[in-house]
C-alpha cells in the first residue's frame, strides 16, 4: 500500500465514539491499527474496555536507548450536519491538494504520519534507534473515560514507562511555520436546567404571572460576564498564572494570531476579548466561560405561544494552570444557585473535564522536538500554548512522571469538528518526515 492508501483505509472506518451504532466500527478501527503496527514488528495489543478498545504497541527493545510514547486517538467526531459535506465523510477523497474526510486532521492523519515515519526509519536504517510505544485510544472525543481508568493500573504504568510523551493532536501556525506547543488548557463541562411550570402553559392566560424558564435562564447566563468580558463567578481567577513577558513577545510573532487576522479567520466583525488581553493571549493563556448550546420550549415551524416547562444550557470552561476543574465547578454551581430566583427550580449537572497542562519547552527532548520541526518545515517553530484541551494528557503525564510535547499538524483551516474536515497532502507528507526526524533526534537526546 502507498502512504495515501494507508491513510485512506484508516479514514474509511467510521469510528464515531459517541454514537452507539458505530461501536463495531470503532473496534474495527482498533483492529486495523493492531494489524498495521504488527506488520512493522511492533508488539501490538488491543485492550478491551467497557466502552471502546485501547491499542498499545511496543517496538522491539533497544537497550540503553530512550523510550518515546506517542499518544493519539483513533475515534472521530459525529459528522452532523452531513448535508454540509461536499463528499462522503467516510469516503476520503483528494480535492485541490487536500484529503477530505472525518478524522483527516483530528487525529487519524497525525497518527498515520507517526506510524509511517517509524515504518520509513525501519526500512531505511533496518531498525528504530530508540524504543517507541504507541498509545492509541478510541474515546478522546467523548472524554477518555476508559483511558483514565486504564492508566491508574500500576501494571499499565510499568508497561507505558517512557522518557517523554509526544502528541500531534494540536495545531500549527501556517503551512510553513510549525508550532511547538508546551501547554494545554484544562476543561470542565456542565449543564444547567431551569424548570418552571409542571406543563407548558398558555402564554396569554398565564403570561406575566408565571416566570418563563427560558427568560430566567438567559438572565442567569448573561450575568456570567461583565462589560469587560470578565467572568463574574466569585473566585474564578484565583490561582491563574500570569503570562510571562517572553510568552507575550513570542505570541506576537505567531502568523495569523493578530486580532484582525483572527477576526478575518473566524468571520466575525471584530474580536471581543477580555479587557487588557490580545486575542492570542486569550486563546493561549486566559480561562474562558462558554455557552455551548441552549434549548427549551417550542422550536418547530411557525409559532406556539407557550410558557415552556424548562430550558437547558450546556456550558464549559477552558482552564489554565493554577485552576482546578472541580473547584471551578463548585464556584460556578454556587454562582448559579446564588442568582437563581425562587420562581424557578434549578438543576446543575457536572460532566467531564480535566486539568490544564504545561511543560518545559527547553528540556533536551523539547529541543530535539523543535529541531525536528525546523528540519522538516525549514523555519523555526513558534512556541505556543494550545487553546484546546486533551484532558487525558495531564493525567498520563502525572502518572508516568514525564513531560508531554506537542508537535502540531492541524492548520487553522482544517475544519476539525466541522463538515469538510481536511488535511493538506503536503502537510501529511511533512508529518511523516517530521516523525522520522523526531525519532532520529530523540534517540540522541
Amino acid at each position: 500500500m502507498s502512504k495515501i492508501d494507508d491513510l485512506f483505509a484508516f479514514l474509511s472506518i467510521p469510528s464515531v465514539s459517541a454514537v452507539a451504532e458505530y461501536a463495531k466500527d470503532v473496534e474495527r478501527c482498533a483492529d486495523f491499527l493492531v494489524e498495521k503496527l504488527s506488520s512493522l514488528g511492533f508488539d501490538a495489543k488491543k485492550h478491551m474496555t467497557d466502552i471502546h478498545p485501547i491499542v498499545v504497541a511496543h517496538s522491539p527493545k533497544v537497550e540503553g536507548a530512550p523510550t518515546v510514547l506517542v499518544y493519539g486517538h483513533y475515534d472521530v467526531m459525529p459528522v452532523d450536519p452531513v448535508s454540509e459535506w461536499k463528499s462522503d465523510p467516510f469516503k476520503p477523497e483528494i480535492r485541490d491538494g487536500r484529503v477530505y474526510a472525518r478524522g483527516a486532521s483530528d487525529d487519524k492523519g497525525e497518527i498515520m504520519a507517526h506510524i509511517l515515519g517509524a515504518e520509513e526509519v525501519i526500512k531505511e536504517d533496518g531498525k528504530l534507534p530508540l524504543n517507541m510505544i504507541f498509545l492509541l485510544e478510541g474515546e478522546e472525543e467523548r472524554g477518555s473515560e476508559s483511558l483514565f481508568k486504564f492508566v491508574q493500573d500500576p501494571a499499565v504504568q510499568k508497561d507505558l514507562a517512557c522518557d517523554v510523551i509526544v502528541v500531534s493532536d494540536t495545531g500549527m501556525a501556517a503551512e510553513d511555520i510549525p508550532s511547538f506547543s508546551y501547554g494545554l488548557k484544562g476543561l470542565c463541562c456542565f449543564e444547567l436546567k431551569v424548570s418552571g411550570p409542571a406543563m407548558d402553559l398558555h402564554s396569554g392566560i398565564f403570561g406575566g404571572a408565571v416566570a418563563n424558564p427560558i427568560t430566567t435562564l438567559a438572565e442567569m447566563i448573561a450575568g456570567t460576564h461583565d462589560e469587560n468580558n470578565h467572568v463574574t463567578v466569585e473566585g474564578f481567577y484565583d490561582g491563574v498564572q500570569e503570562i510571562a513577558d517572553w510568552e507575550r513577545e513570542s505570541w506576537r510573532r505567531v502568523p495569523g494570531m493578530a486580532d484582525a487576522e483572527l477576526a478575518e479567520l473566524t468571520g466575525v466583525p471584530e474580536l471581543r476579548t477580555e479587557k487588557g488581553f490580545t486575542g492570542a493571549e486569550c486563546v493561549y493563556a486566559r480561562p474562558t466561560f462558554e455557552l455551548n448550546g441552549i434549548s427549551g420550549g417550542y422550536e418547530g415551524e411557525g409559532s406556539k405561544t407557550v410558557i415552556p416547562t424548562h430550558a437547558i444550557a450546556k456550558m464549559s470552561c477552558r482552564l489554565v494552570p493554577g485552576q482546578d476543574p472541580e473547584a471551578i465547578l463548585d464556584k460556578v454551581e454556587a454562582h448559579f444557585r446564588k442568582v437563581c430566583p425562587p420562581s424557578v427550580r434549578m438543576e446543575f449537572t457536572r460532566q467531564h473535564g480535566g486539568d490544564a497542562y504545561i511543560s518545559d519547552p527547553n528540556s533536551n527532548f523539547g529541543k530535539a522536538a523543535q529541531q525536528a520541526l525546523e528540519m522538516t518545515f525549514g523555519n523555526k517553530p513558534v512556541l505556543v500554548r494550545e487553546g484546546g484541551s486533551i484532558p487525558i494528557i495531564a493525567e498520563i503525564s502525572k502518572v508516568l512522571g514525564k513531560d508531554a510535547l506537542f508537535l502540531g499538524l492541524d492548520l487553522p483551516d482544517a475544519r476539525i469538528h466541522s463538515p469538510n474536515e481536511n488535511m493538506r497532502v503536503a502537510i501529511f507528507e511533512k508529518g511523516i518526515e517530521m516523525a522520522k526526524n523526531m525519532i532520529r533526534l530523540m534517540a540522541k537526546a
